[in-house]
């Protein structure tokens, strides 16, 4: 595979890290005062973006073990489904999807 493809591909870790520096990005484009953020649609806008890095860096562990594309979860839920069948008993990948799930989705991008 040459190394063209694999940075095109949608499926490879390449992808994953583009969208976090796009939301590394996005966060810096908001002005910081008192070791705070400013401008919340800049956070928000971030973590969003932050977010589906993670899910896309999932979706590239789903592939390489062998998870077909198009059975890919399109929710949080069947993100959680396809890890209790396909990764039983991890508890630190558990625990970081948790956490990125509610850090980043639920109080940075909702509230």
């Amino acid at each position: 595979m040459s190394k063209a493809k694999h940075i095109d591909n949608e499926y490879s870790i390449s992808e994953a890290f583009r969208y976090l520096a796009n939301a590394k990005e996005t966060l810096s484009k908001s002005p910081i005062e008192y070791g705070r953020y400013k401008d919340p649609k800049y956070v928000r806008e971030a973590a969003d973006t932050a977010y589906l890095a993670a899910l896309k860096a999932l979706d590239v562990y789903f592939v390489s073990v062998g998870i077909e594309k198009k059975i890919l979860p399109k929710s949080i839920d069947g993100y959680w489904d396809l890890i209790r069948k396909k990764i039983p008993l991890n508890g630190k990948l558990t625990a970081a999807v948790s956490t990125v799930y509610e850090n980043l989705h639920v109080d940075a991008y909702y509230r």
